[in-house]
């Protein structure tokens, strides 16, 4: 895949991630959307690296999909545990 797609990929795995865990974010729209960015870059370098699932060269993958989602989710999580507000 291009690395047009791989940011396209990331929007919507953003998305995705923001869906699953709702809620206030710290970065706001901006933060999420590169949050998922990163997040499908990182899924889908961990798929290759630690699972040997090579990423397929094909955007409708779903073990692609899920890698990229999972991946934004990991980073959403632990943004917000890094820069979340406290619960005073």
């Amino acid at each position: 895949m291009s690395i047009v797609a791989w940011l396209v990929l990331g929007l919507l795995a953003g998305a995705i991630a923001k869906l699953i865990l709702p809620g206030r974010d710290p970065g706001g729209c901006a933060g999420t959307t590169a949050i998922g960015i990163a997040g499908a870059f990182l899924g889908g370098w961990l798929s290759a690296e630690l699972l040997d699932r090579p990423v397929q060269r094909e955007f409708y993958d779903a073990a692609t999909w899920g890698s990229a989602v999972a991946g934004a989710l990991v980073l959403l999580i632990a943004y917000r545990l890094l820069f979340g507000r406290s619960r005073n």
